[in-house]
């Protein structure tokens, strides 16, 4: 018999000035999971319901300038990536959420990585797929940059006109075409995905532009010694945009990280990745987070995001 999982409907959480759109899954006086990404599509119900079977509360959410959070104009992002870590924060202060386990996809990786950097006493556990230790622009002399066929395409490849919903579609579908690895891409997912996407996102061009221009501030990858929470670096061995090796530094230059290889997977995390991931999630966070979260049960401090 399937296990009802408690799901609030997605709504805007006001942080600071910005809106950010929230779904939660499951009850929240359980440990805490967050989840960031450029779209909050990208964790898909089914993955999050079953983080929440597991005892997590779950909580989902569009960063800046993407789905239907706060938006800014094109090629004009009002924040730095610190502020999307002040976001992270200020997110789980809203819920009152004393600490978390913080997972980041690409991107919302490295808002991951700067929270347990500059926010210590905030994390409980990091988990970072298909990421890498440096901002925008190019990587590290020892670290390798995005694959050919990333650069030909971005390269050769015109923007779309973004108020033509079926070519901004065709767009995503051939960007996510790109960046598959040799498992296969299957296009009738990724359409129905994008589609949805878009339909939820209040400024395509934004969302896909002004993250690449956002001020990143001061390098971090020296830093990463300083981590002092239990770390899951998962990285697709086919990973095109940012490959492998990225992962690799990362889990070496981590203290006590365990790196998961996912082979064949590029820059992306399809359902059959989730058997080896959400186990190896799961056993992150430590008795203390578990005690926390039972301690907010027998306090009553729920929300009301």
């Amino acid at each position: 018999m399937p296990v009802h999982v408690e799901r609030s409907p997605e709504h805007l959480v006001t942080v600071g000035d910005v809106d950010l759109c929230v779904t939660t899954f499951g009850d929240r006086r359980q440990p805490p999971v967050l989840l960031p990404c450029t779209s909050r599509l990208f964790w898909e119900d089914r993955f999050c319901d079953r983080l929440a079977v597991a005892g997590r509360f779950v909580l989902r959410y569009d960063i800046r300038d993407t789905g239907r959070s706060t938006a800014y104009a094109t090629g004009s992002p009002g924040y730095s990536l610190r502020d999307l870590v002040s976001d992270i924060i200020g997110l789980m202060d809203v819920f009152e959420l004393p600490r978390a386990q913080l997972v980041g996809f690409s991107v919302a990786g490295w808002i991951c990585q700067l929270a347990a950097l500059d926010h210590p006493d905030r994390v409980s556990a990091l988990t970072l797929i298909n990421t890498r230790p440096t901002s925008p622009g190019p990587a590290d002399s020892d670290l390798p940059e995005h694959s050919e066929r990333v650069m030909e395409f971005f390269a050769e490849a015109r923007d779309p006109d973004w108020s033509d919903r079926a070519a901004v579609i065709d767009y995503g579908v051939e960007l996510a075409r790109i960046r598959a690895g040799a498992h296969g891409f299957d296009e009738q997912e990724s359409r129905q995905q994008t589609t949805r996407m878009v339909d939820r996102t209040t400024n395509m061009a934004s969302s896909m532009r002004n993250l690449a221009s956002v001020d990143a501030g001061d390098r971090w990858r020296e830093r990463l010694g300083d981590i002092a929470v239990p770390t899951l670096v998962v990285h697709g061995t086919d990973d095109p945009f940012f490959p492998y090796g990225n992962g690799q530094a990362m889990a070496r230059e981590i203290p006590g990280a365990d790196l998961l290889s996912l082979n064949g997977i590029g820059h992306e995390l399809p359902a059959t990745a989730w058997e080896q991931l959400l186990p190896a999630m799961l056993v992150l966070q430590p008795e203390s987070m578990i005690d926390e979260g039972i301690g907010r049960q027998a306090g009553g401090g729920a929300a009301t995001a």
